[in-house]
């Protein structure tokens, strides 16, 4: 039912694939202690497959009472404004299982959200995009961080603030936020870089929302330190996700090939880049930190994204390698012209001649 939602909401809310939503909860891989949020919940699609993941990983945690109780009680808390995302959030959560999980009404920039300060180690979301507040109905807390009125500036900042210590983050962003050049923008790339840890960034292909909108994202990895920690930031430029770009999104593998978790052939892999992106995170302070820029993930140092302003944008740092095409030379090209109009020539006097 909820893959025939083909438009969007009033407030920029664009239903998240379910594949996209899979290879951000298969790369945070949740854990039975973790206590999980998203503040923009929706239908709650990253809470549903944050459950599922658990359920297939972590089968004690539905068998032992204590884990039992925390799973079904305490691990899954969602917000919305929209009383109709409300209402198919919970029925979707009810649904999957999870009996009793916190999908309560509320505006997560407003100042109500103060009692949930650091109270969550995980938090999954795809806030809206390409919105503006109020000063004087945001909360004044996020103002302090980064005094902005775009929503998914914001946005970054509630995150940061309803995170634990050691609290980790999978969340989608619109490319202005990686370079936008305002000063709120280059303010929180600068918080994430030198206060906290940025663990990486997978561009997104701009059809991936699509039929909603063709906008240009980019999924976050961050974990909050309040200390630094970011050593280098693991980029991944992902151009395919298995399904076509266009309108129709339609399949371009068989369903057993879709996913984060499908195993690939080469050929395939250019049709599905999810997999691929899954391993080369797991592997981003091992062998991918030897990549060249050339290739379709790599790492870059902190100081390198430091010497540009904090630019997060992929293409800042990839380096392009065009081939090199040998042109003969103008001599051989002229007498080759001169061939031709001979060739031309001698057509046009057996033209004549065949025309008397």
């Amino acid at each position: 039912m909820l893959s025939k939602i083909a438009t969007a909401g009033q407030n920029g809310q664009f239903r998240t694939p379910r594949h996209i939503i899979e290879l951000m909860v298969e790369m945070m891989a949740p854990t039975p202690s973790d206590i999980i949020c998203d503040p923009a919940s929706g239908t709650c699609g990253f809470l549903v497959a944050a459950g599922e993941y658990i359920r297939d990983n972590h089968p004690s945690a539905l068998t032992d009472p204590a884990k039992s109780k925390h799973f079904h009680t305490a691990m899954f808390s969602g917000y919305d404004f929209d009383n109709t995302m409300l209402r198919i959030g919970s029925m979707n959560m009810q649904l999957h299982g999870v009996a009793n999980p916190a999908i309560t009404y509320r505006d997560s920039l407003a100042q109500d959200h103060a009692d949930d300060i650091e109270s969550y180690s995980l938090v999954l979301a795809n806030p809206p995009f390409a919105g503006s507040l109020d000063y004087e109905s945001t909360a004044k807390d996020l103002l302090s961080v980064v005094k902005t009125k775009k929503t998914e500036l914001l946005f970054l900042a509630l995150f940061l603030r309803l995170l634990k210590p050691g609290g980790r983050a999978a969340v989608i962003v619109p490319d202005g936020v990686l370079f936008g050049s305002t000063k709120a923008h280059k303010e929180l790339r600068r918080i994430l870089v030198e206060d906290q840890k940025l663990d990486g960034i997978v561009s997104l292909p701009s059809g991936v929302f699509k039929p909603y909108a063709g906008v240009s994202t980019a999924i976050l990895l961050f974990t909050k330190t309040n200390s630094g920690g970011t050593d280098h930031v693991w980029f991944y430029d992902l151009q395919a996700d298995g399904r076509s770009l266009d309108d129709k999104r339609t399949s371009l593998l068989d369903d057993d090939k879709l996913g984060a978790k499908a195993t690939l052939t080469d050929e395939e892999h250019d049709d599905n880049n999810l997999p691929d992106a899954l391993a080369r995170w797991a592997d981003r302070d091992g062998a991918e930190l030897e990549r060249a820029r050339t290739d379709q993930s790599f790492c870059v140092p902190k100081a390198d994204i430091a010497a540009n302003n904090y630019d997060l944008s992929i293409n800042r740092y990839k380096e392009i390698v065009y081939e090199e095409i040998d042109y003969p030379a103008p001599g051989e090209i002229l007498d080759e012209l001169a061939t031709l109009e001979e060739e031309i020539q001698k057509g046009i006097d057996d033209l004549k001649a065949m025309l008397g």
